[in-house]
C-alpha cells in the first residue's frame, strides 16, 4: 500500500492541542498532512479553559474516543496516530477499534489491567487522587506539581514558560475512573483487547526520567499485549514526561515517525 501521508496527534491531560504545536510544524515541513484535534469542547484556547473549565468537566472517555474516530473516518486513508500521556491510552483504544495504519504511544497512560504504580506516579497524580471529591472537579496543577510531573529535567525558566503556555486543569472523574478500572467488574472505559490480532503495529516510547508515567508503566502495558502483531518499546534516556517539548524532540519525532511508516499496514476492521 502507499505510505500514510496523514498524521493524527492526540494530546494528554493537563494539555490541549497547543502542546503539539512544534510537532505539527515539523511534520508539515516533511510533507505530511497533520491533524491535532482537541477533545470535545477544547476548540477554545488554553487561556479560555483556565478561565472556565466547564468543557473539561463535561468530558468522558467514550466521548473523546468517538470524537477522534469521527475525525479519522473522514480521512481518505488510515493515518499514523501518535498520542502522548492520556493520549497514548486513547491511541491504544483507537488502534484496538481498527483505526490507524500504525501508532506511537509516548509516555502513555496505561490501559485497563496495567497495575504497576510507581511511587513517582503516586506523587504526580496525588493532587487529583488525594480526595474523592475531585471526581467532580477539573483539577489544576500548581507550578511545582507540574514541574515534578511533566518537566523535572527542564530548567526553571523552561518549565515556567511551558506551564504558562500549555497547562490546564484535568478531569478528576476520568483520572479516578482509570484508577478504579482495575477493581471494578466488566470492561471499563480504558479497556482494550490485548489479544486483538487485527490491530496495527504499536510502539511505546518512554522517557527514562518520566515521573508520572515511568518506564515500568510502559513496559508493563506493552507486556500485556499477547496479539500476533507488532508491539515494541523504545526508551529515550534523560527525557521527562513532557518529551514532545524537551530539547532534542526533533530527533525523536523523526525516529518514531520513521518507525511508524516502516511498520504501517492497512487498517482492519
Amino acid at each position: 500500500m502507499a505510505a500514510p501521508d496523514t498524521i493524527v496527534l492526540v494530546h494528554g491531560f493537563w494539555m490541549t492541542p497547543r502542546s503539539w504545536e512544534n510537532w505539527v510544524e515539523h511534520y508539515q515541513e516533511r510533507g505530511f498532512t497533520v491533524l491535532a484535534p482537541g477533545y470535545p469542547g477544547f476548540e477554545v484556547e488554553v487561556e479560555s479553559l483556565n478561565a472556565d473549565p466547564t468543557p473539561i468537566l463535561k468530558l468522558t472517555v467514550p466521548q473523546i474516543i468517538e470524537h477522534y474516530e469521527a475525525v479519522i473516518r473522514e480521512l481518505p486513508s488510515a493515518p499514523i496516530i501518535i498520542g502522548h500521556s492520556a493520549g497514548g491510552a486513547f491511541t491504544q483504544i483507537l488502534l484496538d477499534h481498527g483505526f490507524g495504519a500504525a501508532a506511537v504511544a509516548m509516555n502513555s497512560a496505561p490501559t485497563e489491567g496495567v497495575r504497576v504504580v510507581p511511587l513517582s506516579q503516586v506523587k504526580s497524580t496525588f493532587p487529583v487522587l488525594k480526595s474523592p471529591a475531585n471526581r467532580h472537579k477539573a483539577v489544576p496543577l500548581s507550578f511545582e506539581e507540574f514541574k515534578y510531573a511533566f518537566t523535572n529535567t527542564f530548567t526553571e525558566e523552561e518549565s515556567r514558560a511551558l506551564y504558562e503556555r500549555y497547562a490546564i486543569p484535568a478531569n478528576g472523574g476520568i483520572l479516578w475512573g482509570s484508577v478504579l478500572a482495575n477493581f471494578q467488574p466488566g470492561h471499563q472505559d480504558t479497556w482494550v483487547d490485548y489479544h486483538n490480532d487485527n490491530r496495527a503495529p504499536l510502539l511505546f516510547v518512554s522517557g527514562s526520567e518520566d515521573h508520572i508515567m515511568p518506564p515500568e508503566v510502559q513496559r508493563s502495558n506493552a507486556k500485556h499485549y499477547k496479539s500476533n502483531t507488532v508491539t515494541e518499546v523504545k526508551l529515550y534516556e534523560g527525557y521527562a514526561h513532557l518529551l514532545p517539548a524537551q530539547e532534542g524532540w526533533q530527533k525523536i519525532a523523526d525516529e518514531v515517525l520513521d518507525w511508524a511508516l516502516s511498520h504501517a499496514v492497512p487498517a482492519k476492521s
